[in-house]
């Protein structure tokens, strides 16, 4: 955690004043190359000096000075979202009643929530719990802008609600303060967590999600943070020392098994690139252009992966469960298949058929390879449109 540094060292004094012996040299040396050696050295006999003025150390960067005043000012505006859905058609949750839990935060005293689109994607019923309060609203969907992650709810019942104060991310410097904050870990769907931390750079590009039969998302722009960003996090405000929203609690870098964990990297969606999409999301819908859908959840194939799997493939994308009435389900493919080729493209890895699916248009007929146990079998399907999530009321 980064803190204020008020006060100056004296290691930071000598140094100073080093510094200025360093000028008052550059000013003889200068003169000296001039070719008035002679002056110079009268005006040393004379013990002149040059006279050299240091500017405060202060910081550009806004600090976080009293996080509870921050808090105060923005809790009461975020709010707790329960999503709840099928499950995948196989697979270790098929059959059942998916719920997630996250968070968004209100736009307007009239009730209008932003949030993820992954926070409700798939969902048949949202729900809404206010800060400090037990009862939970219900909440429909208006608008979704999945290639940008973002989505616009309508809470029934509540009103007078007290909106966000939206920033502007523009504005935003790395090193500044920040706050996340959110249902981390779903620990309270009334009383979010906050993180402190800061933002540590800007325009990063990630691929995110994977966790669902939706498959995932490519974001671009982002603001990266060093304040933890937790699973339940997503939708939730990142603000600023004045308690500006300037992004939303997006994603959380992991690392894959065996590898060295990740220190607090956390992804969010910049305040100004949300403030464009709110005209089009009021509209209703699904914002951008239709995304091609094949409807399965995979991972990398890996030696756990095989052993668990009976597999003989070793690399590839193991399909782990496959989306109700999908593409994938229509043309046979199931759990347990190992995707090896995808429209031309091989497939080694499950970011690399996410890649072929995104690269791919609704309706385009695509020649897939995999491997049902030793066989290799090849199937011929239809993409089909990535489904927005449905309305709901609970």
């Amino acid at each position: 955690m980064v803190r204020d540094s008020s006060d100056v060292p004296h290691g930071a004094d000598t140094r100073r004043g080093w510094i200025g012996v360093v000028l008052i040299a550059l000013v003889v040396g200068a003169a000296s190359g001039l070719g008035v050696g002679a002056g110079v050295a009268a005006a040393i006999r004379s013990q002149d000096t040059a006279s050299v003025k240091f500017s405060p150390n202060m910081s550009v960067f806004r600090r976080m000075n009293d996080v509870r005043a921050v808090l105060a000012r923005v809790l009461p505006s975020v709010v707790g979202i329960q999503a709840s859905g099928p499950g995948c058609a196989s697979g270790p949750f098929g059959g059942v009643t998916q719920t997630d839990e996250a968070s968004g935060m209100i736009l307007t005293p009239g009730g209008e929530i932003l949030t993820n689109d992954h926070v409700i994607a798939n969902a048949s019923q949202i729900s809404v719990t206010l800060n400090g309060q037990k009862t939970t609203y219900p909440a429909a969907l208006v608008g979704t802008d999945p290639g940008s992650d973002v989505a616009l709810l309508q809470v029934h019942g509540p009103s007078g609600l007290q909106a966000v104060s939206l920033g502007g991310s523009s504005t935003t410097q790395v090193g500044e303060d920040v706050l996340a904050i959110g249902n981390a870990l779903a620990l309270s769907q009334s009383t979010p967590s906050a993180t402190e931390g800061i933002i540590s750079a800007e325009g990063r590009s990630i691929t995110a999600g994977g966790g669902t039969c939706s498959g995932s998302e490519s974001l671009r722009g982002l603001l990266q943070t060093q304040a933890p960003i937790n699973p339940g996090s997503s939708g939730g405000p990142l603000v600023n020392s004045a308690g500006q929203v300037i992004g939303m609690d997006t994603a959380a870098a992991t690392s894959a098994s065996g590898d060295a964990p990740t220190q607090n990297i956390g992804f969010a969606i910049p305040i100004t690139k949300i403030r464009k999409l709110i005209p089009g999301l009021r509209k209703g819908g699904t914002v951008g252009a239709p995304k091609a859908f094949l409807g399965v959840e995979v991972v990398s194939v890996t030696p756990a992966e095989r052993s668990a799997w009976g597999l003989s493939a070793t690399s590839g994308a193991l399909v782990q469960s496959v989306f109700p009435g999908a593409p994938a389900v229509l043309a046979g493919i199931r759990a347990g298949d190992v995707i090896s080729m995808f429209a031309g493209r091989t497939i080694t890895t499950d970011v690399s058929l996410t890649l072929a699916v995104r690269a791919a248009r609704p309706g385009e007929r695509v020649t897939v390879e995999l491997y049902r146990g030793p066989t290799l079998l090849t199937i011929s399907l239809v993409l089909g449109v990535k489904p927005a999530p449905q309305a709901g009321s609970s």
